[in-house]
């Protein structure tokens, strides 16, 4: 096996994986799914075949001796000497083909039945990582997440297939064939079977606990490849521009240099296994060979049964050889398992409250009164933050970075909660309201886009996943991006690429403020909307931006002051603080914080244009 890339890691602790049992528990509903009556029936008439099957199994045998001793017998009729051994010989065939046909067929019935449980807790796995908390994505490596969850639905079927239909069969076939020898012999050969399927499950039981530790080692060196090389593709560009393509390999070869090690120590134990499962198997075959040859001699037994002792035991080396290959893999399967419900044992981090109601919405007025909050408890990044956006009015944030603009749009989405104070909308707490009500309610246009790697009309409609061709190409022709996905080649069905890397930074911006203007949304939420674009366009833009804003609650973040100019209300942030409110004309008047960031943007706006560069340029209110 070779590391393959994946995608996503988490930082959380996963290394104390939830016990064996608890992981069982967790799997086994899946077995007798709630409202599935077709599922249910499949699951019992697999374990009729899975019984047929063992029936078929544990008498064959028989009919093997019953033909040996036919063909050893003296003086039997000429008919009997041939009719009865083909007889015999047919009958084993027969039973031998029945035992692998019930096998298939338990195997066939019970595939839906694994295949449903592999959905379902991929599913839920799924949902579970949406609803973590953006800090818990924050914090994320990308490279190891998506191989915690490959590897752990993968192990689901496994587990609920071979446990039930391997393990437990195989152990109820031994438990037979050892009654079957002291019923048709003596207690002596059952002590012996019995003696080395108990030394053979020991030694199975112990090495592959051993091994179990360095398949979990080796797992983590896989998630560590994984990782930095993901983090490298995604890096492409950057890797690029400082030409560390050595470095970047240097660093892959170091963690797959670690996987490798892993492996060769899980091949050789896998060999100390197998040597070892081998000579216990082997001892135990030539002692109850011995006995039976013995007994032959003493004239106790029939050649027929000395050779059904060794059909016996020959046909216990499947199912012990099994039995131990899926023990490990099983034991492999659970440390998968473990860690997945690891993940989703992780709690989210904004929950919805008891009872909690959807977001009424009549005209949109924000309310933050005295919020505090911090990511941790050593750093404050809003102090006593109050300020009111009127129902259908606009109000803009500006201020250097980390004065915790940003934080306020997280806040408002409710990506956090608030330490201290209350946001409102309308009056309504938005901590006591459904996260999905609130979240409709708000439509953003971040500053940093990013698209699905699907096509331009796809990352429109996204905005409102049930609206037509002609809403998304409405919502284009507003965002002053029509004209250049008419110009394309496969226009609305062009694919963007991975992270929309196939657009440029503006043009991903106005499929952005595309897809919010097919939300419609009540309230909007400007992030820098409009800095990825050049002036000309960024004038097209406002004008849409305004059109849209209107009659509708605004808050926007914004660096460029010319974009805010026009904002009912301006607050300055720095430090978590808000140190200055009012219009663009107001705050000019003051003469403080607010009139030397444009007088600062005015003098870069000369600069640029004095050497040539496009710009828009604030002016002198």
């Amino acid at each position: 096996m070779t590391p393959r890339i994946g995608a996503m890691s988490d930082p959380v602790d996963l290394s104390l994986p939830p016990k064996t049992t608890s992981t069982y528990r967790s799997v086994l509903p899946l077995l007798w799914p709630e409202g599935r009556a077709d599922l249910r029936t499949r699951v019992v008439l697999a374990f009729i075949a899975m019984f047929a099957a063992k029936a078929f199994t544990v008498y064959a045998p028989f009919f093997y001796r019953d033909a040996v001793d036919a063909l050893t017998t003296d003086g039997s009729s000429t008919i009997a000497i041939v009719a009865v051994p083909v007889a015999m010989v047919v009958a084993y065939g027969v039973a031998r083909i029945m035992m692998i046909a019930m096998a298939q067929l338990r195997d066939g019935l019970f595939a839906r039945v694994g295949q449903n449980a592999v959905r379902t807790l991929a599913l839920r796995t799924f949902k579970h990582i949406h609803a973590l908390s953006l800090r818990f994505h924050l914090e994320r490596r990308t490279g190891g997440l998506s191989r915690i969850i490959e590897r752990g639905t993968k192990a689901i079927e496994f587990l609920l297939r071979f446990s039930l239909f391997s393990i437990f069969p195989t152990i109820i076939e031994l438990l037979l064939v050892a009654g079957i020898l002291w019923w048709n012999f003596d207690w002596r050969y059952a002590a012996v079977t019995g003696g080395v399927i108990s030394l053979y499950i020991a030694f199975t039981y112990w090495a592959t606990e051993w091994r179990t530790a360095i398949r979990r080692e080796m797992n983590d060196r896989d998630t560590e490849a994984n990782t930095k090389a993901i983090d490298s593709l995604l890096n492409y560009e950057t890797v690029k521009y400082f030409g560390n393509e050595r470095h970047e390999s240097g660093r892959y070869d170091k963690a797959i240099e670690g996987y490798e090690d892993a492996a060769i120590r899980t091949s050789t134990s896998l060999s100390v296994l197998n040597t070892g499962q081998t000579l216990i198997f082997t001892f135990g075959l030539i002692a109850l060979m011995l006995m039976a040859a013995y007994g032959v001699a003493a004239g106790n037994l029939t050649v027929g049964e000395f050779v059904m002792v060794n059909a016996f035991m020959i046909q216990l080396s499947a199912p012990l050889n099994l039995l131990g290959s899926v023990y490990r893999e099983i034991r492999q399967a659970l440390v998968d398992m473990e860690t997945m419900f690891g993940l989703i044992a992780v709690p989210p981090e904004i929950v919805d409250q008891p009872g909690a109601e959807a977001l009424k919405v009549s005209g949109g007025a924000i309310r933050f009164d005295d919020v505090s909050f911090s990511y941790d408890p050593d750093r404050g990044i809003l102090r006593n933050v109050s300020f009111e956006v009127p129902a259908g009015k606009s109000v803009a944030l500006v201020g250097p970075s980390g004065a915790g603009k940003s934080t306020i749009s997280r806040i408002l989405y409710r990506f956090y909660d608030v330490q201290e104070g209350s946001v409102t909308i309308d009056g309504q707490e938005i901590s006591r309201v459904t996260q999905d009500s609130l979240r409709a309610s708000i439509g953003i246009v971040p500053q940093d886009t990013v698209l699905f790697n699907d096509t331009i009309r796809y990352n429109i409609r996204y905005g409102r996943p049930d609206a037509t061709d002609a809403e998304v190409e409405e919502a284009a022709r507003l965002a002053q991006i029509s004209d250049f996905i008419a110009d394309l080649p496969r226009g609305y069905d062009t694919m963007v690429g991975e992270r929309g890397l196939k657009l440029s930074g503006g043009e991903k911006q106005r499929v952005a403020i595309a897809r919010t203007i097919l939300k419609n949304p009540p309230i909007l939420m400007l992030d820098e909307a409009t800095s990825a674009l050049d002036s000309a366009t960024e004038r097209e833009i406002q004008t849409a931006l305004g059109i849209i804003s209107e009659n509708r609650t605004t808050l926007i973040i914004a660096h460029r002051l010319s974009t805010v100019v026009d904002a009912d209300e301006i607050l300055v942030l720095d430090k978590g603080q808000i140190i200055e409110r009012g219009s663009h004309r107001d705050l000019l008047g003051l003469g403080g914080t607010y009139a030397e960031m444009w007088n600062r943007q005015l003098e870069e706006a000369a600069e640029t244009q004095a050497l040539g560069e496009p710009h828009t340029t604030p002016q002198k209110v």
